[in-house]
């Protein structure tokens, strides 16, 4: 016990830190073995709450390296997970599932147990340990963690073995908690807020009037005939295309490496921070995102049978925008503000007249090359001076 005690004092420096929670799970086995607690195989499965991952696992074997995968919510369930012995406790809730794999009678009741018995295993059992977290509540209403451990002892696991087993189980159970509550907690900020916003926040801006200027190739999009596509369609209908929509413009800001920092009703605001790159390689960046949205929405439009197809004004810029606190102290939200984004949108809104639905700011034309074309000069509702605009070819 006194070794097992060391794994404990590790296990809670673990939990006093950020670890990698499969890294983490695969070092706890193996410290159990150095303790003649004879694992040679083990699972952890854990939910979280993500917008496309419901639930994560890592498998260890002794020999091998861990292994780290996460299941997404739309992702078909295995036969090999609707057969698995975790399932079934997990549905069951049962408090723990064990079955000897030596005896000649022994119920191989789920397929997993013929497949260890072949491989030399003699030992297997499950163990969850329940602990709240927040969660889609779905099939699997319980949270925490489950484990699963096996063995290829002669005589399988031990008295002495099981209570080591579960002491530390419950002790992992903690240091996991704490480690999935600050991932949980990073997700949510990053996609209500974006990465950059997101991390501020988490890094302590979260005063009334914090805030941080960067400088950047700004993305505008807003969407065309939004009004008589929601009165068209019906809610639920439109909420659909808008999501639709979204995906065509901001999912092409984020897969061309820039941030999405708002949705100001069916408008999208993207950045290409220059402070990591120089200027020419973010205009380069923002422009394939502009192509990109072009192409999706094409697809979308080709494939739908709407009356009313997906069109997008966008506007590029190159300017400053600053985060910041803005609202009450007790209700805050982190906004993006500043006359560069009141630019933008206003440069995208003369897509509606201009003859094109992609409008450039002379300074980003120059870095398109020959894909400029110049449209006239306009003046800009609020700003002083006329604005010479490029269309992108």
């Amino acid at each position: 016990m006194a070794e097992i005690d060391d794994i404990e004092d590790w296990l809670i420096g673990q939990a006093l830190g950020s670890p990698n929670l499969a890294s983490m799970f695969a070092e706890m086995c193996e410290r159990l073995r150095l303790c003649s607690v004879p694992v040679d195989r083990a699972m952890l499965t854990w939910s979280t709450l993500h917008p496309l991952i419901e639930a994560e696992y890592a498998y260890w074997e002794n020999g091998s390296t861990v292994h780290h995968e996460r299941i997404a919510h739309a992702q078909e369930e295995s036969e090999e997970w609707l057969n698995s012995p975790v399932r079934a406790v997990l549905l069951n809730r049962e408090p723990m599932l064990r079955r000897r794999l030596t005896n000649a009678n022994a119920p191989y009741d789920y397929p997993l147990l013929s497949e260890l018995s072949e491989n030399g295993y003699t030992d297997y059992m499950v163990l969850p340990t329940e602990f709240e977290l927040p969660a889609i509540k779905g099939e699997y209403p319980n949270t925490g963690i489950i484990v699963s451990w096996a063995t290829r002892e002669e005589n399988g696991f031990s008295d002495d073995a099981l209570t080591a087993i579960r002491y530390i189980q419950k002790r992992l159970a903690l240091a996991a908690r704490a480690t999935i509550e600050g991932q949980i907690t990073r997700t949510i900020a990053e996609t209500y807020l974006g990465k950059i916003a997101g991390g501020k926040v988490l890094n302590g801006q979260i005063r009334h009037g914090d805030g941080e200027t960067i400088d950047a190739v700004i993305y505008f999009s807003d969407m065309r005939h939004s009004t008589a596509i929601a009165e068209a369609l019906g809610p639920d209908d439109y909420l659909t295309w808008l999501n639709a929509y979204f995906e065509a413009t901001a999912g092409a800001v984020l897969a061309n490496g820039g941030e999405v920092l708002d949705f100001i009703g069916d408008a999208v605001l993207g950045v290409f921070p220059t402070a990591q790159q120089d200027l020419a390689s973010a205009v380069t960046k923002a422009i394939a995102a502009t192509d990109d949205t072009r192409m999706r929405l094409q697809t979308i439009n080709a494939g739908s049978s709407h009356k009313h197809p997906l069109k997008a004004g966008i506007a590029l810029s190159i300017g400053s925008v600053m985060f910041g606190n803005i609202g009450v102290s007790d209700r805050l939200t982190f906004s993006v503000i500043g006359q560069s984004v009141h630019a933008a949108a206003r440069i995208e809104s003369l897509t509606k007249t201009a003859g094109s639905d992609v409008l450039m700011t002379d300074d980003v034309a120059k870095l398109a090359g020959n894909r400029s074309r110049p449209v006239g000069e306009y003046e800009l509702g609020g700003f002083t001076g006329r604005k010479s605009l490029f269309a992108l070819e």
